[in-house]
């Protein structure tokens, strides 16, 4: 295989997607706040694509979507400015993730079914799609696509490359296993952009909000307080030294995520030899962003610890519980995994009840704005 070949990875893990029923969006505010606070980015980007209005279809996508919550009031402001710019362009819209996700809910969220307020019905021409085709594939076909837009998706791999040692995520791994992550992220990462580009019309706009490490050395709940993923992988082990559950559940329980720097992020973007550089693909705009949970800013006006802890935890499982329900043995009963679960999480909302003090799901993310050249 040549340096630069877009590689297409059919491995996407079959187990993975957000909590669902609508529980995502519902314990996602975090996520929500990140995306409104980008919309600016996400106009300003198309602002820059120099979109006639030629009477064709527009198409922009939301990869990674889960039920499609979080992005709904940012899609109502660029939706908006589309149909408002372009009023002779009709807008497609395809929201896309992995199989196994709940792609009823999301339907039922576009079409004003759920408290969410839609933009559907209140913009016209706009028609929404999904495809349930993972973004370490192809999605569309070649110079399809005006927007490639996506939050908090891109650090999943579509396969973990070794168990980790003592711990369950990526930034607890150490030597040879860390090794194996940042190399596994390097070669995706570049592919994943390369597909994108090849999707993409010439001058075409991504626009990514990607979780990753900062220049401080911080990332999603690692800021300065208690370490969310050290916290997971603390009480996932006591349940092992218990017996709760066995030692090859503990090592079968890997976040399939790659947490990147900047640097990394944007070393495709640079390197003439990369698959993203050869397929056009060109860096506009990055920059870090970190923003407060905000269940521990609220926190700090109530000062309920137990409320705290209550509206806090929820938030972690509509993410987590997928990975740490993968590494539980399918030999056991439904009920009994699920018991185990709950045990889980309920654990680590009563630490956060007992001693709330450095607790939170502060995000941290590298934004990217990448143009599609000719």
């Amino acid at each position: 295989m040549a340096k630069g070949d877009i590689v297409d990875m059919s491995n996407t893990i079959g187990f993975m997607a957000m909590k669902g029923a609508g529980y995502y969006s519902k314990a996602t505010t975090g996520a929500r706040e990140v995306i409104n606070l980008a919309t600016p980015l996400i106009l300003s980007a198309i602002s820059r694509m120099g979109l006639p209005d030629d009477g064709t279809r527009i198409r922009v996508a939301d990869m990674g979507c889960a039920d499609g919550g979080t992005s709904i009031g940012m899609w109502r402001e660029v939706l908006g400015a589309l149909r408002r710019d372009f009023p002779s362009r009709p807008v497609e819209i395809v929201y896309t993730d992995l199989p196994r996700n709940d792609f009823s809910q999301l339907f039922r969220t576009i079409h004003n079914q759920t408290e969410i307020a839609s933009y559907y019905g209140e913009l016209d021409e706009v028609y929404p799609f999904a495809s349930g085709t993972s973004f370490h594939q192809k999605i569309f076909p070649a110079a399809s696509l005006n927007l490639a837009f996506s939050a908090t998706a891109s650090h999943y791999i579509s396969k973990v490359p070794c168990n980790i040692t003592d711990h369950v995520h990526m930034v607890g791994a150490k030597g040879a296993e860390r090794q194996a992550y940042d190399a596994v992220g390097r070669s995706e990462w570049d592919n994943l952009l390369a597909l994108r580009a090849r999707e993409l019309v010439a001058g075409g706009r991504l626009v990514f909000l990607n979780f990753g490490i900062d220049e401080k050395g911080r990332y999603l709940g690692h800021t300065g307080g208690v370490s969310m993923f050290d916290t997971f992988s603390r009480l996932w082990k006591d349940l092992a030294a218990e017996g709760v559950i066995s030692a090859a559940e503990f090592a079968a329980t890997n976040f399939p995520q790659v947490y990147r720097t900047t640097e990394e992020f944007v070393a495709p973007l640079t390197d003439p030899g990369s698959a993203a550089f050869r397929a056009g693909l060109r860096l506009e705009h990055v920059e870090s962003r970190h923003h407060v949970c905000p269940y521990s800013r609220a926190f700090a006006e109530h000062g309920d610890a137990a409320k705290f802890a209550r509206d806090y935890i929820p938030t972690l499982r509509s993410w987590s519980e997928p990975t740490f329900a993968s590494g539980l043995s399918p030999e056991r009963p439904p009920q009994e995994r699920a018991a185990i679960l709950d045990t889980f999480y309920n654990r680590y909302e009563q630490e956060v009840a007992a001693a709330p003090q450095g607790h939170g799901m502060d995000y941290v993310h590298i934004h990217l704005v990448c143009r599609r050249d000719a």
